[in-house]
């Protein structure tokens, strides 16, 4: 109930007339069952916009920073990400990507829909840059479908490292959902991984038309100024 009443009575309403968001495909989103919607990763208002232009419920798994922080910015922040329906999770390696993994399993054993950045953080450039294979693995453990969802203008209307957003319309592209049955029972070889997760983000290219490389986003932002990586 409180999702709902912040998407359809206090957020949503407000975010939609100021940024006129406009969407194509949205019929692609399936209309029952659980999906993971996997999407470029270009700002912070990524995961508002992209839950606003569909009708079902869906959540993303967010960094546990946002729901910790302290004094009035912190509970505010943790309010937000917890009206838009964001999950807590510890991104720092090893047994916390088990758990995140476990995490967005729930999500899909519920039936519902989990949003996923594949490159694992926001693009430094706004180039498309190599997914991590955890996407792979919650599509062929839960046995779901993957539809592939590019954000645009959304670096535009909130660049990284920028507190209050531009005015700037946005867009998102929902392409064909991609069925990846014919891997079923191979969630453990890290060879059948890595081709779903390239897959995946070819198809996320074609879609937008984004230039590629074929590292890590967390790679190339670990090159960038100290002042803008603390930032990102």
């Amino acid at each position: 109930m409180f999702y709902w009443l912040m998407k359809y009575v206090v957020i949503g309403p407000v975010v939609k007339a100021i940024f006129r968001p406009w969407i194509v495909g949205r019929k692609n989103v399936p209309a029952s069952g659980a999906a993971i919607l996997a999407s470029n990763h270009l700002s912070f208002a990524d995961s508002i916009f992209l839950p606003l232009v569909i009708d079902r419920k869906m959540s993303f798994l967010a960094k546990s920073d946002y729901f910790t922080g302290r004094g009035l910015k912190g509970w505010a922040t943790k309010f937000f990400m917890s009206a838009t329906g964001q999950i807590p999770i510890d991104r720092s390696g090893g047994k916390a990507s088990e758990a995140s993994l476990n995490t967005g399993l729930q999500v899909l054993g519920g039936g519902d829909l989990l949003g996923i950045y594949p490159e694992g953080t926001r693009s430094p450039d706004g180039t498309l840059y190599r997914g991590r294979t955890g996407i792979a693995r919650m599509a062929l453990e839960a046995k779901v479908p993957v539809v592939p969802v590019i954000m645009v203008d959304t670096d535009t209307a909130m660049p990284i490292g920028q507190r209050l957003p531009r005015i700037v319309r946005v867009g998102i592209v929902i392409g064909e959902p991609l069925d990846f049955s014919r891997y079923a029972g191979m969630e453990n070889d890290r060879y059948i991984l890595r081709s779903v997760t390239d897959e995946i983000m070819v198809a996320l290219q074609r879609l937008g038309e984004q230039k590629y490389e074929d590292v890590y986003a967390s790679t190339v932002k670990d090159r960038l100024p100290v002042r803008v990586t603390r930032r990102s």
